[in-house]
């Protein structure tokens, strides 16, 4: 067998502009720097395999297919082409994202590598119901789901997670507290450069991310239609959607009278959303209440992001939320599910716009010293070196 270093093994596209893909390029990169070539596996964008020797700076990236026509179809086709590109090949260290392409590596774990990095973002048995509602009833799969992750979790050497939530729910599932690392997301601030609000002829208001159920996007709609009965607003949502979700929102703007000012768009680069953010009034990041925020936990990537660039953010009062902040100021934290509470945070922050302006700068300082992608690879490198990894001498 072929002896080599790191393996960086998800079941994500790379590159793509959603937080699970900027995360995953931040990470890769710390890693390469740290400990020079690493290889990078994941989800072809087409129904082809393709190669890219250098897509990063020592990073080697092969994305393999994931076809089918359905979730589960794309795992077993991606997780058979997997296996074939693992074969012959050993690791000192393979870092995984999920289960997806984390299982048949756990259960053959001494065949392919020394050590396995378990990376827990989220963990399918708590989020697939939000994707696929009808996994709700289907006791078998979310019972073969979490035994599949709990093979990930004991086979891993080092758990990361990035909310102190998820590390405290994975220790109720027996996994011991000192396997586990907290490292926070990261926000590049290159990219989400600060710029003071500029005044608009109406109120901008905008969220960005996935519009999965947990995020509360319909929270924002339904805010939208109550802060129009006091003053001129728009809401501008952009961010990866099924087309039975852009057509909800839509049909709720619309029974609220507020369809001529919710304004839908694609997901687009960090460059083009920052423009977008400079020109906004306010982020809504309105957090439901659910076990995937309150009992699996997560870390907000665009509540952070929002934060570095001088624009207030509105946000759930949850613990996940308050890891990253305090309320009044660095963000304004609302009820969660509450459209009302977001509304009266809206008005609040137009009618004092010395509020807007505090919040604004005190997020900016917060990010910069305590949530950078910077920050986030030094930590993760540190962990690796802890397992026994040691630094490139080229670096």
């Amino acid at each position: 067998m072929n002896q080599q270093n790191i393996a960086y093994i998800s079941f994500d596209i790379v590159p793509a502009p959603k937080g699970a893909a900027i995360h995953i390029a931040a990470f890769s990169q710390a890693l390469a720097t740290a400990f020079g070539e690493i290889h990078l596996v994941t989800v072809s964008p087409t129904t082809k395999l393709i190669y890219s020797p250098q897509i990063y700076p020592n990073i080697q990236q092969t994305m393999l297919p994931a076809l089918g026509d359905n979730l589960i179809q794309r795992v077993l086709h991606f997780r058979r082409l997997l296996q074939q590109w693992l074969h012959k090949q050993r690791f000192a260290i393979i870092h995984i994202r999920s289960i997806y392409e984390g299982y048949i590596i756990a259960r053959n774990k001494k065949q392919y590598c020394d050590k396995l990095v378990f990376e827990v973002n989220g963990l399918p048995s708590i989020e697939l119901k939000y994707r696929y509602p009808a996994v709700v009833d289907d006791r078998e799969l979310l019972h073969k789901l979490y035994s599949q992750e709990q093979v990930c979790l004991a086979a891993a050497d080092l758990l990361i997670t990035p909310s102190s939530v998820t590390a405290k729910y994975l220790q109720s599932r027996g996994i011991s507290a000192e396997k586990i690392r907290v490292i926070p997301n990261g926000v590049d601030l290159n990219v989400f450069t600060y710029s003071e609000s500029q005044q608009n002829s109406s109120l901008q208001m905008l969220y960005f991310g996935t519009l999965s159920p947990w995020q509360g996007v319909n929270l924002a709609v339904e805010a939208l239609g109550l802060v129009n009965r006091d003053l001129t607003a728009d809401l501008t949502v952009i961010g990866q959607a099924r087309d039975y979700q852009i057509k909800g929102l839509k049909q709720l703007a619309n029974k609220l009278g507020v369809a001529d000012k919710l304004n839908i768009l694609e997901p687009m680069p960090q460059n083009q959303l920052v423009e977008h953010i400079h020109t906004a009034d306010v982020i809504l990041a309105p957090l439901t209440a659910n076990d995937r925020n309150l009992v699996q936990g997560c870390c907000p990537l665009k509540i952070l992001e929002g934060m570095a660039t001088g624009t207030p953010v509105i946000t759930s009062d949850m613990q996940v939320v308050q890891e990253l902040g305090e309320n009044g100021v660095h963000f304004l934290a609302v009820k969660p599910g509450s459209a009302k509470a977001i509304k009266d945070a809206v008005l609040q922050l137009q009618n004092h716009g010395e509020l807007a302006t505090y919040l604004a700068t005190n997020a900016r300082v917060r990010v910069a010293e305590d949530y950078t992608w910077q920050r986030a690879g030094t930590a993760l490198t540190t962990a690796y070196q802890e397992l026994g990894i040691k630094r490139s001498m080229r670096v």
